[in-house]
């Protein structure tokens, strides 16, 4: 489930698009509304200023046509972002964006690359448009840029089917550009319900997640309709949040379900949403679901029921519900979904629960294949059909079934029938629902249809571009207007060169040999002069500023390899580090001279690795966090409350702050520190219901997870982030980091090569240091031997330290700083990333989410400070707080390892924090 929230985005306009004609007096349009959220930077939200819309009906085929101005009233470039919910049944068609004046048609893209293409685009300043779903019904269009005082203009299609309307068959068929026609036909039927026998034996799935508290009234409604059609029975409550909670058995009598009314008033609609955390009993006939079916949480199944039972699915008509899942569940298992609506008492929802409605249970399909209809029950009156004909005079033999018994409907789909463009679509659309009962597994085939038939889907996103130079840059389709542009630049235009994969080794195979380089150097550990630190610093800085500037590197390879031949008798480390499928001198690639292993040095078989390395570091070191704690005015009270107190003072605080991340992090740590764990985990599980696919906070999320030890709850967090966000490294690595943290090592460093191994954004560079460092960490501390016949044999080396730490954030677009200061007094920073006594620094990343890394091999004894600094960001969208994770290790890479994390927010440019202190002894 979903709430949207507004902090961090430029505007969000929630509305519902209805259609307006003769034939359904039932569907109007509601104006947009604009919902103002959170501003942490002085800056107004974007507003809908006009909007208009036409709407063409052909039979009882709908298509409106929308179009919004939007506005920016602020005196900066911004971002536009509109969020909205379409009815069931409807299907965005068509996407058109204002370039230089005129309305560009929108093409589709995979979801993944459409939203990757629009942020590259943004941060060149080029205009994007990009219209994507989010969940279930739930629609999300991003346009850039607004200008300063500006607006722009955003078109929208919308297709429908009506009502019964004119009581006559009709059929439709649409010719593709490969040849192949698409039919649609429809037969008027009578639907009437008949009353069926509720069985005495019923279960209650009640979806008691942060979202569904606007529901309850409706709900509360319908089950009490139906528990009085029930009469006598028994009926049995499961309550399902972050972890589902058996809440009782009730027993009805008379229609009196008192008991059970009374509980349901008084449960606590909290957290993320597992609707798959139940087990069917066989002695209940019939299960009644009341969800809205936004599933965030877990990755099992839902539950199959035998051929005997029933599941009824019961969601409310507004809100954008996910009822394409719905319904394909509910159908799945012999049941339907029950679309409900507080107001419209009773009648319609409850005939469609307690009665049995006319379905469909066969196809007989004669010249037309690959059918589809909108669903298995036929509530408006008219049975449709739609298909791919494959001969002329073709007709589908429906078996419809109205619980008196069964009759056969024909329904006629000839090839030559009147042609309308909805046909395909409306196919497309009603394969889409089908599949989407599963939508991870099938993700697939959904993107697939998508992008063949131009809808918006789970898998597919519409994008606008600006230039036609962007369509064959990032290989997307071009729309009418610049087919012919786009062609020519195709034909004159040599492809990109695209980083070859053994390129991008050997680039890593050098940055890692000065790696070793670095680490096999022995630093000094006395208290330096000045001048001496400054001298090191300007090293440092010739040495790391570019990779070119190879004779100081080859110097400082050649120190490295001259201190270890003379001190390999004396070497202070009780035991030698360990090289695992260590090359020979001649295969090692790198700007320095070869490097010889070690003479003590262990060599492991190319393709399996065994733990080895120190157990220990050298000296003593301790970590010291400064607790982050926030000062808003609730957090205060939340830390002066006893423990059994403050999650009640929460959820009266709740709806104050009910679309701020930062409030839910807040109260999730402070229940933490007081001992309540599993209420901290729910709190904490509302952050997969806020934003609608928000990777930035799901990340936080992940991270957070993983520091209250629910790694498992982690991976699965950090596998939805890597299917949103396949082509950032960070996607990969943290996913890599929580299988390790799970004990799925094999896999874990399977992804973390990944990182190493493919070519990235320019502006993530050196991450695949950190992450060849954290795989090589797992491979030598593994209690089984791992397979690393993947991994380059240049590459495969531990290199244990006495000291790490590691900064990460939540925001695309922004740098933040670590900063270490050692007992010199010396700061180890992006100005200053290699240090007197050794101390290193990875790349500054400037654009967004880190990782930065400090190592140092051989801590001098002493203090270490470690801070955080935001430095800047050049988002051009409205936000709040940028949420930071430090994590603090000592005896990185050995058995001794010891881990603190921190998480932490900082809101303002040049703000700098405190975290914690390395103490060694």
């Amino acid at each position: 489930m979903q709430r949207s929230i507004v902090a961090g985005i430029a505007c969000a306009i929630t509305f519902v698009i209805g259609f307006a004609s003769p034939l359904s007096k039932a569907q109007n349009v509601t104006a947009p509304t604009v919902r103002i959220g959170g501003d942490a930077k002085g800056l107004q939200p974007i507003r809908v200023r006009q909007v208009d819309t036409t709407t063409d009906v052909v039979g009882r085929l709908s298509r409106k046509t929308l179009t919004f101005e939007l506005s920016n009233p602020n005196n900066r470039v911004l971002e536009g972002t509109m969020e909205f919910p379409l009815a069931a049944g409807q299907q965005i068609t068509g996407f058109a964006l204002d370039i230089a004046g005129d309305m560009r048609e929108a093409v589709p893209v995979p979801k993944d690359k459409g939203r990757q293409v629009f942020e590259s685009i943004e941060r060149r300043g080029v205009d994007p448009g990009l219209l994507e779903q989010t969940a279930g019904n739930n629609f999300r269009v991003r346009v850039y840029p607004i200008p300063a005082n500006g607006v722009r203009r955003v078109r929208l299609t919308i297709d429908d089917t009506l009502a019964r309307g004119a009581a006559k068959k009709a059929s439709y068929a649409a010719r593709r550009d490969n040849g192949e026609v698409y039919v649609l036909g429809e037969v008027p039927v009578e639907a009437a319900s008949k009353p069926r026998v509720i069985p005495d034996r019923v279960g209650i799935l009640w979806d008691a997640s942060a979202s569904t508290r606007t529901h309850q009234r409706a709900h509360l409604q319908m089950l009490g309709d139906y528990l009085r059609a029930m009469g006598n029975g028994t009926v049995t409550l499961r309550l399902l949040r972050d972890v589902g909670e058996d809440a009782g058995t009730y027993e009805i009598r008379n229609g009196d379900w008192s008991a059970l009314h009374s509980k349901l008033e008084t449960v606590v609609y909290d957290g993320a949403t597992d609707l798959a955390d139940w087990t069917p009993r066989a002695d209940i006939a019939e299960y009644l679901l009341f969800s809205d079916g936004h599933r965030n949480y877990g990755e099992r199944d839902v539950p199959r029921l035998s051929a005997t039972q029933r599941l009824y699915a019961i969601a409310p008509r507004e809100g954008g519900s996910d009822t394409a899942r719905l319904a394909t569940l509910a159908q799945q298992r012999n049941g339907r979904l029950v679309l409900d609506r507080w107001h419209d008492r009773g009648d319609v929802a409850l005939r469609q629960l307690t009665g049995q409605s006319l379905r469909i249970v066969g196809l007989a399909p004669h010249g037309v294949t690959d059918l589809e209809v909108p669903g298995r029950f036929i509530d408006d009156g008219v049975l449709r059909v739609a298909g791919r004909a494959t001969q002329r005079g073709a007709y589908v033999d429906v078996t419809l079934d109205d619980g008196a018994g069964q009759r056969i409907v024909r329904v006629d789909m000839p090839i030559n029938g009147p042609s309308h463009p909805q046909v395909a679509s409306l196919w497309a659309g009603w394969k889409v629902r089908a599949l989407s009962v599963d939508p991870e597994r099938n993700a697939a085939q959904i993107a697939r249809i998508g992008q063949q038939f131009g809808i918006v889907t789970p898998g597919t996103s519409l994008i606008v571009l600006e230039n036609a130079d962007d369509y064959v840059r990032y290989d997307i389709p071009a729309p009418a207007a610049l087919r012919e542009e786009v062609a020519q630049l195709q034909a004159v235009r040599d492809k990109e060169r695209k980083q070859n994969r053994n390129e991008r080794i050997d680039s890593v195979a050098d940055k890692f040999a000065q790696r070793i380089a670095w680490w096999e150097r022995k630093f000094p550990k006395d208290s330096p002069r000045t001048q001496k630190i400054a001298k090191e610093n300007d090293v440092a800085r010739r040495a790391y500023a570019s990779a070119a500037e190879a004779a100081e590197a080859a110097a400082m390879a050649a120190d490295a390899a001259a201190d270890a031949a003379d001190a390999a008798a004396s070497m202070a480390r009780e035991e030698p580090s360990v090289v695992f499928d260590a090359a020979s001198p001649q295969e090692l690639r790198a700007p320095a001279p070869a490097m010889a292993a070690p003479a003590s040095a262990e060599l492991m078989s190319a393709n399996f690795v065994s733990a080895g390395g120190r157990d220990a570091p050298g000296p003593t070191a301790t970590i010291t966090l400064q607790p982050w704690q926030s000062d808003a005015p609730y957090a205060r009270r939340l830390r002066d409350a006893k423990p059994a107190d403050v999650y009640a003072l929460y959820l009266g605080e709740r709806d104050a702050h009910a679309d701020s991340t930062a409030f839910y992090l807040d109260v999730a740590g402070i229940l933490l520190a007081k001992g309540r764990r599993s209420e901290a985990l729910r709190v904490l599980s509302n952050l997969a219901e806020m934003q609608l696919e928000s990777r930035h906070v799901l990340r936080v999320l992940g991270y957070r997870l993983m520091q209250a030890n629910d790694d498992a709850r982690a991976v699965e967090v950090f596998r939805k982030v890597l299917a949103m966000a396949d082509e950032e490294p960070q996607s990969h690595r943290d996913l890599g980091l929580a299988l390790a943290a799970t004990g799925h090592r094999q896999e874990a460093i399977e992804h973390l090569y990944e990182v190493v191994a493919r070519p990235w954004d320019g502006r993530f560079d050196e991450v695949e240091l950190v992450a060849l460092n954290e795989l090589n960490a797992i491979v030598a501390t593994s209690p089984q031997p791992l397979d690393t016949a993947f991994v380059d044999r240049r590459l495969l080396r531990n290199l244990p330290v006495d000291l790490r730490a590691v900064l990460s954030w939540d925001s695309d677009n922004s740098d933040m700083d670590l900063w270490v200061t050692d007992p010199n007094g010396e700061r180890c920073y992006y100005g200053n990333r290699l240090t007197y006594q050794g101390g290193q620094l990875s790349d500054d990343f400037t654009g967004g989410y880190g990782p930065e890394e400090f190592l140092l091999r051989d801590a001098k004894p002493g203090k270490y400070r470690v801070e955080a600094n935001f430095y800047g960001d050049r988002q051009q969208i409205v936000t709040g707080a940028t949420t930071l994770t430090l994590t603090l290790t000592t005896g990185w890479g050995t058995a001794a390892r010891k881990d603190q994390a921190v998480t932490l927010r900082l809101t303002d440019a040049r703000e700098t924090v405190l975290v914690g202190e390395f103490e060694v002894k």
